[in-house]
């Protein structure tokens, strides 16, 4: 399997690579990709076998054993004949390590890199590779070291919320959107990511409160957004007041206030930055301030798939955005047939550079004009395209929690992405 040419334009802090990946879940997306078509465009000046290609991943040091399926996704890609040459450079696990890496790699001629792992090496070898004028495709899914000359392949906040933000206003007619985001970097990159988002979908600047990871505070936080006092007090005070009439009529009254549905909040779209442990401790808030989702539709991480088996019944009808997992199938199915294990996401995009490598040096050549030329690439997670200013656009499908704490696809990955707006 290899990358296609597209015809048209079609998390908690993230971990030091990506992407973050469903379980398998059934899909109506086909399971293999189509052959490769020539790029369009005059042949490039030097053949493909004389192109050099550097893979910047750690051999040795804390993530090797990353590497190494790095290593492996890279040379499945770069198997056929005619590819160009895979120059394997020791990041060491460190960005002091990828930026010796880089600084050896070019000097060795190579034209173009694909990785470092994480996004402090990326920064440290962006610099690097910049003043050089070679392309990086780095692992990371750190989306801030996007920058041009510079493309981060993992899946990134942006990304995921993007494609969210735009479901919940197409498909689900939400216009107000509010965000219960945790301190640390992975907020910021959310905090980020909404508003960018809510821009290019016509909603109002989104409401965001950010928390600790001490309960009390997670309590704080959703009682604010919530705007609880000022939603519940009116009728807490009715109650009240008709209690205080102690008379059958009084009781009466009373009860039938207590059955009553305080107003809706202020927003009708809610992101939620929780995972793991703390979205158990935030979903058990969630309806105690009513927030239900017969009012909010709720939008969360894709590693909300990996929290299915929580109860994650206050967040019922909730979605995250993710890769299709069907459309990995092909790739899943050549790297177990060459090193007889199943490999981990990571590969995909390591893959998916090692074969961008390919099909450009057999066609256009590796320049920063042809990565961006094209209407974008069909990897081993779908479509994407590389933007000049150094962002990934990528074709993310949106599953739904159900009540079962289960979630199911509902929308799947678009076969095109839109042009970015001028």
């Amino acid at each position: 399997m290899s990358l296609v040419a597209a015809s048209v334009l079609f998390a908690c802090t993230f971990p030091p690579y990506a992407p973050n990946q469903p379980p398998s879940i059934p899909s109506s997306q086909p399971s293999s990709l189509q052959p490769i078509p020539t790029l369009p465009g005059a042949p490039p000046a030097t053949p493909a076998t004389s192109v050099k290609v550097a893979l910047l991943a750690p051999q040795s040091g804390a993530y090797s054993n990353v590497g190494a399926t790095l290593v492996n996704a890279a040379q499945l890609a770069l198997g056929s004949p005619g590819s160009p040459v895979l120059d394997i450079r020791d990041t060491q696990s460190t960005p002091a390590g990828a930026a010796a890496a880089a600084t050896a790699a070019i000097a060795a001629g190579d034209q173009l890199i694909i990785g470092p792992l994480s996004g402090a090496e990326t920064a440290a070898v962006a610099p690097i590779a910049q003043k050089a004028n070679i392309p990086v495709l780095a692992f990371t899914n750190d989306g801030t070291q996007s920058t041009p000359g510079v493309w981060t392949l993992g899946i990134t906040a942006d990304q995921q919320f993007e494609r969210l933000v735009q479901a919940a206003h197409e498909y689900d007619n939400r216009m107000t959107l509010a965000a219960l985001l945790p301190q640390g970097v992975y907020g910021d990159q959310v905090v980020a990511a909404l508003g960018q988002a809510a821009t290019k979908a016509g909603f109002p600047a989104p409401n965001i409160v950010r928390y600790d990871q001490s309960f009390s505070d997670m309590n704080n936080a959703v009682r604010d957004l919530a705007d609880y006092a000022d939603r519940r007090g009116p009728l807490d005070e009715k109650i009240r007041q008709a209690r205080a009439n102690r008379t059958a009529e009084g009781r009466k009254e009373a009860a039938q206030l207590a059955e009553q549905a305080i107003p809706a909040p202020p927003f009708d779209v809610l992101a939620v930055g929780a995972t793991g442990q703390d979205l158990v401790e935030i979903e058990s808030l969630l309806p105690y301030y009513d927030l239900n989702p017969s009012q909010v539709r709720f939008l969360g991480p894709s590693n909300w798939a990996y929290d299915s088996g929580l109860g994650l019944s206050a967040i019922s009808g909730g979605w995250y955005a993710a890769p299709d997992p069907a459309l990995r199938a092909q790739f899943v199915q050549n790297y177990m047939a060459k090193y007889a294990t199943t490999p981990p996401t990571i590969a995909d995009v390591a893959y998916d550079a090692a074969s961008l490598a390919r099909v450009l040096a057999v066609g256009q050549g590796l320049s920063v004009a042809n990565l961006t030329s094209t209407g974008g690439f069909v990897g081993a997670d779908g479509v994407f395209v590389l933007d000049l200013d150094g962002h990934v656009r990528r074709a993310l499908a949106i599953f739904q929690i159900e009540p079962s704490g289960t979630p199911q696809m509902v929308q799947p990955s678009p076969q095109t992405l839109a042009p970015p707006a001028s």
